[in-house]
């Protein structure tokens, strides 16, 4: 803690064991992304936090690289940390943090600083420019290149990352264990088109980083899953909000028929909204079950499930997600391989 003591967050240096760390990061995650060797094409984009530790970090992990296989960086402050209040006086954090503990770790704002649902907001708008990157193929030099995204950020910055890709609660995200330093935590792209952590990683990892049986069950079906396909036995579907409700007959004509009112006057209603909004119908462009683009209105898409349906909402890209942390200096790496977002 003494550092930030006199020292401001992102001026704080990587350790000697923090570059070597790095190093070793950089090692691992360019065996992912070229398949040990066996993948042909391949080429890798670097998205980084502006702060020196995440900076250094990607300096070292760089060495790993042919340089031709490396088509582009971009420093990105939306990535970068949780601020937790310009200098932080060792004493009064003990106090804020016993705060942070009773009033709720994703809600609560450090003074002069950030909560975790603030970090929540900056990384869905990096992860929509992410998205709208892919889907504008900025990323690509020509048509059949394998491009892998490694980003290189923070621990809880990435645990917010994942949250908001797979749709985790905050309950959820709040048992999450932080990465340990330099881990990375590998998002990869299954047969079906969509992206899971059980490809990569096993049942046993996953659970030490926090993720609940329900949670692992998510991941193992995404990692053979049909982009788009509708997941049966997703426990997040109704039984969250709606498991004190008695079960209602299929064959009620009345209940079947207000169902449809009600269905009518929602969708109305949100078509109204994103008018309201500047939204045009045909604002997102999302891939339809054969793969390619298909228009959806506004209103469709506000319709979709939030959780039970497999992710990304838009297209295909690369293989692997990564994501890790360098050392105590509390910095981490995402690297996906054919993975696809847009903004």
């Amino acid at each position: 803690m003494a550092a930030y003591t006199t020292t401001p967050d992102y001026r704080i240096p990587l350790t000697v064991l923090g570059v070597e760390q790095a190093r070793d990061a950089g090692e691992r995650i360019c065996q992912v992304v070229s398949e040990g060797g066996r993948a042909a094409g391949w080429k890798v984009y670097f998205y980084v936090s502006p702060y020196e530790r995440t900076r250094s970090t990607l300096r070292e992990m760089g060495r790993a690289f042919p340089p031709k296989r490396i088509i582009g960086v971009r420093e990105e402050c939306r990535i970068r940390e949780q601020d937790f209040g310009n200098f932080q006086v060792e004493e009064r954090m003990k106090a804020i943090k016993e705060t942070r503990e009773r009033f709720g770790r994703f809600f609560f704002r450090f003074p002069e600083g950030e909560s975790a649902a603030d970090v929540f907001d900056r990384v869905t708008s990096f992860m929509e420019s992410l998205w709208r990157d892919i889907d504008m193929r900025r990323l690509e030099q020509e048509d059949n290149t394998n491009v892998n995204l490694v980003i290189v950020s923070h621990g809880l910055t990435s645990r917010v990352f994942l949250m908001k890709w797979f749709k985790w609660t905050v309950d959820e995200f709040e048992r999450l264990n932080n990465p340990r330093n330099c881990e990375i935590r590998v998002m990869q792209l299954g047969p079906g088109g969509d992206y899971s952590l059980a490809i990569h990683h096993q049942p046993e990892e996953l659970q030490r980083w926090g993720l609940s049986p329900e949670m692992i069950a998510d991941q193992q079906w995404r990692a053979t899953a049909v982009r788009g396909s509708w997941y049966d036995s997703c426990p997040w579907h109704l039984d969250n909000f709606f498991h004190h409700l008695k079960d209602s007959s299929e064959d009620d004509e009345s209940s079947a028929a207000a169902r449809d009112a009600c269905g009518v006057a929602v969708s109305e209603s949100m078509e109204s909204c994103l008018w309201s909004l500047g939204v045009s119908e045909s604002m997102e462009t999302y891939p339809s079950s054969s793969g390619t683009p298909s228009e959806t209105s506004g209103a469709d898409i506000l319709s979709h499930p939030p959780r039970c349906f497999g992710s990304p909402p838009r297209g295909i890209y690369g293989r692997y997600l990564c994501v890790g942390t360098p050392e105590e200096a509390a910095t981490e790496t995402v690297a996906p391989s054919h993975e696809h977002v847009s903004d």
